[in-house]
């Protein structure tokens, strides 16, 4: 079975919120809609769901229009969990997770040992069965919605929609809650629709993603086709961060205070890059090259970066191109790189820092920075950790504000 839309508009009375909805859910698929607060992510999901009528198009259930669907045979066939939990008073986990089988019980909704054994295989499935005395009302946010996860379950779905299913909820939670639906996908065949707030969550856990934006869908399909960084600036506004699929993740941007040049690579930048960023430092950085981890992070919090084919040992023009950019910077900072036959001249340019004068950082050992620049050593500040070096960073461009570079 899958659902589909064609055509459809959502939205309340008369107001559209989304049109021109043209969908495709398979079964067993996970698919995840993103999009900025107030886009229609809930609007749609309500629409799928039966709560919300079409304003135009049409909702299909398999072959079947949503509208000629009874109640009762889609509880049989859909569950849904909604943002915000019940408060059912003195009911006990077991008895919110019995609430699934409602649509499967008769007139009088008397559970039987099939419906029970139902039950309990839900609960056990989101690892909840040890709840299943206490009161739901004592539970934490995360344990709610494994409860609520198998109230669903119990229903024997197979299609479960969900309106941000990991909002509220601490990591631990959170990975436990993906982990249940992918689970559920992958080994029940159980089709999963969320709204989703997490970018680098949607990219790890669906099978499709829905983008949406402005009244419209903006894009569909996997996940590492359709979370480009172009697409997801333009989906939420990003002006002083950046989605780096390569990375799986946001960098936050900043180029306010004068800038520092870093020497890096084969990681040795990353966690510096993204401290410098947050501190509102700019950054030069290089020469990287392509396929390293620091290129990509530094390319992410908006460095200006000198680049290198991969495997290849630095050109000169590379090796001029940061030069230059080194002269316009107040500080330099050597990130600990480690030293090879392609990346040597990294090191001509920590000892033309040192002999232009600019103030220069090492994040090595007094050791090791001997043994790769002599008597120059000398002459650089060594930090013990990035936070000692940010303080010294601070402490210098605060100075090159107030009379001038260094």
């Amino acid at each position: 079975m899958s659902l589909r839309t064609r055509s459809l508009k959502v939205g309340y009375g008369k107001r559209v919120v989304v049109e021109d909805i043209d969908l495709e859910v398979l079964r067993g698929r996970f698919v995840g809609l993103l999009g900025p607060n107030g886009c229609g992510k809930s609007t749609i999901l309500k629409t799928f769901a039966k709560i919300l009528a079409p304003l135009g198009g049409t909702v299909y259930l398999g072959k079947r229009d949503l509208r000629r669907i009874g109640q009762g045979e889609l509880a049989r066939r859909m569950a849904v969990v909604l943002t915000g939990t019940p408060s059912p008073g003195l009911l006990t986990t077991f008895d919110i997770a019995a609430m699934g089988r409602y649509p499967h019980t008769g007139f009088l909704g008397r559970l039987g040992k099939e419906d029970i054994e139902k039950i309990w295989e839900a609960l056990r499935t989101v690892g909840a069965s040890e709840l299943a005395h206490r009161y739901f009302g004592e539970l934490s946010d995360g344990e709610k919605q494994k409860v609520l996860l198998a109230r669903a379950l119990a229903q024997e779905p197979e299609i479960i929609i969900l309106d941000e299913p990991t909002s509220h909820l601490d990591p631990r939670y959170r990975i436990e809650v993906v982990l249940i639906l992918r689970r559920l996908v992958r080994e029940k065949g159980v089709t999963i629709v969320a709204s989703l707030h997490d970018i680098d969550l949607a990219m790890k856990v669906c099978d499709i993603v829905v983008l949406v934006k402005d009244g419209r869908v903006l894009a569909c399909g996997p996940p590492e086709e359709v979370l480009e960084e172009e697409r997801i600036a333009e989906l939420y506004n990003f002006e002083r961060a950046s989605f780096n699929s390569f990375l799986g993740g946001i960098e936050l941007k900043s180029r306010s205070m004068g800038p520092v040049y870093v020497v890096a690579g084969s990681g040795s930048g990353a966690q510096l890059y993204r401290t410098l960023a947050k501190h509102d430092f700019g950054i030069f950085t290089g020469v990287l090259p392509e396929n390293d981890v620091d290129f990509h992070v530094a390319r992410a919090v908006g460095a200006t970066v000198v680049k290198e084919k991969p495997y290849r040992e630095i050109s000169l023009k590379s090796f001029s191109q940061a030069s230059e950019l080194m002269k316009e910077s107040h500080q330099v900072v050597d990130a600990g790189f480690p030293v090879g036959e392609a990346n040597r001249r990294n090191l001509e340019l920590v000892l033309g820092a040192l002999r232009q004068g600019k103030v220069t950082y090492a994040l090595r050992n007094e050791e090791e920075s001997r043994r790769l620049y002599g008597p120059h050593a000398s002459r650089i500040i060594r930090s013990r950790n990035i936070s000692s070096l940010i303080e010294r960073l601070w402490a210098v461009e605060c100075l090159c504000e107030g009379g001038g570079s260094s």
